[in-house]
């Protein structure tokens, strides 16, 4: 499997709509893809945060920098 193979099925393997040998010939990639294994976590967790709905409060410091450098990277043109 490649890792655009892998990126096409993430979706299903996510929503758990593909088969056993799909899902073993997925995990076997992420063993060998680090790059991979990270897409599918992060992606994971990201859809579990969104699906709980839980709010995190940044600390002031750091919401402040990150809003700083959003609007530095946006008046350069994203």
């Amino acid at each position: 499997m490649t890792c655009t193979e892998f990126l096409a099925l993430l979706d299903d393997v996510i929503d758990d709509t593909v088969t056993a040998a799909v899902r073993s010939e997925v995990e076997q990639h992420m063993h060998k893809c680090g790059h991979c294994e990270v897409v599918f976590n992060t992606t994971r967790k990201t859809i579990e945060i969104y699906r709980s709905h839980e709010i995190y409060e940044l600390p002031p410091d750091l919401r402040e920098r990150l809003h700083t450098a959003i609007m530095a990277r946006c008046k350069k043109g994203c």
